[in-house]
């Protein structure tokens, strides 16, 4: 079969709730995807930040291989030796008192929030089916329910409803409207991405995020990070929050924390808030598994192993400073951290963000368009010198193409 064919069977059978770019990918290594017909590219989205650690990482296929021979799953039902394991990783990686282990990131946001309603009606004191959460415009969560009710995107939550109710909308990076919203002595949380990634890749103002975490103290709210996409050293530091040295009350974690290879989340807290939930109220099937606990350990040791927080500081601002430099009526704005980053396109000739893609594709990078006009460029962490120069210069031809 080749890629024409491929796409159209997908387009028969499958529902029509994404538009990919018109490559079909067979195998990865490292940086690089290779196509159906054999082309290699660098790869420019890692899944949406999913795999930091590179393509098919030989330790991660290896841990994955070994627990999945052994035993995959037991549900909560039982005990099994590996989850504990991994609950105290993480309890000496990050800090906090308890993990709740879940598979997607939407299930981690939702995790999270019923853990901040649970701690406002039995901690904080709000009277029951009163509690808020506070989050900002152009988030996004998740695709459940819940989490396009909190959306200010039209294609997140056009024809879904009814809503579910309880949130506060704000405008991002405003300080001034977040002590207005806090103030209300209803709401339980302030729920924020550090850096609004499928946004566009904003980020805030130096200072926002210690503001608000003193505004969250100073109101008795808990701040929770979603780092689902910022987190695992995608944007030069572990966590986005440490930027600014800010410790949330609760963190949303997913996507790297296996490197690409396994559906695992993650909800951190300490004790006050994580014991709110008791036996029955809360679970996944699937949630903590053998194999996921082992994935996630290995997929953070590399991390650290690989010195891949300080390899995403230097590639990202090498990346930055060479677009920055670059002169195309294409370019309107270059922005990011680490290697979250994106390219806000001005549209030029009647050719835009999409065809700055395909375009980038015929040069072997593939990426994609986020809201219209702006290009996220987010490869592996592993990523070096070399093949980041190569990748820019591949970047470069595409937009004088036109």
């Amino acid at each position: 079969m080749n890629t024409n064919e491929y796409i159209a069977r997908e387009a028969h059978y499958g529902a029509h709730n994404y538009h990919p770019l018109p490559v079909v990918l067979e195998k990865g290594e490292g940086v690089f995807v290779w196509d159906v017909e054999g082309k290699k590219y660098f790869d420019f989205l890692s899944a949406y930040s999913a795999v930091n650690q590179g393509h098919c990482h030989p330790r991660l296929v290896k841990a994955l291989s070994e627990q999945a021979s052994k035993l995959a799953l037991t549900s909560r039902a039982f005990y099994s030796n590996k989850l504990g394991e991994w609950e105290e990783f993480m309890h000496h990686f990050f800090g906090y008192d308890k993990m709740l282990p879940m598979n997607s990131g939407a299930e981690g946001v939702e995790t999270a929030l019923k853990l901040a309603r649970k701690w406002a009606y039995k901690v904080k004191g709000i009277a029951r089916e009163k509690a808020k959460i506070v989050v900002c415009n152009g988030n996004f969560h998740g695709r459940t329910i819940t989490i396009v009710s909190m959306s200010s995107d039209p294609d997140a939550y056009n024809e879904y409803g009814p809503y579910t109710p309880g949130f506060i909308n704000i405008p991002y990076n405003d300080v001034v409207a977040l002590e207005q919203a806090l103030s209300d002595p209803d709401v339980a949380a302030f729920l924020t991405e550090p850096i609004q990634a499928e946004a566009g890749v904003f980020v805030p103002e130096d200072g926002f995020l210690k503001a608000a975490r003193e505004l969250c103290d100073q109101y008795n709210v808990l701040l929770i990070a979603d780092e689902i996409q910022t987190g695992i050293a995608r944007t030069g530091k572990m966590l986005a929050v440490d930027h600014e040295n800010v410790r949330p009350d609760i963190l949303i974690l997913g996507k790297a924390i296996s490197g690409g290879m396994y559906p695992i989340s993650c909800v951190l807290a300490n004790n006050e808030i994580m014991l709110t939930i008791k036996p029955g109220e809360h679970g996944s099937t699937y949630g903590g598994n053998p194999i996921a606990a082992a994935v996630a350990m290995e997929a953070l040791q590399i991390i650290k192993d690989e010195k891949l927080e300080e390899n995403s500081s230097k590639m990202g601002e090498l990346f930055r400073n060479e677009m920055s430099k670059f002169d195309s009526p294409f370019i309107a704005e270059v922005r990011g951290k680490g290697l979250l980053n994106a390219i806000t396109i001005n549209p030029n000739n009647g050719k835009e963000a999409w065809d700055v893609c395909l375009a980038m594709k015929d040069e072997g990078v593939i990426a994609k368009p986020t809201h219209g006009n702006i290009i996220r460029f987010t490869p592996p962490l592993t990523i070096n010198k070399d093949q980041m120069l190569d990748a820019i210069e591949r970047i470069k031809k595409a937009m004088k193409k036109f």
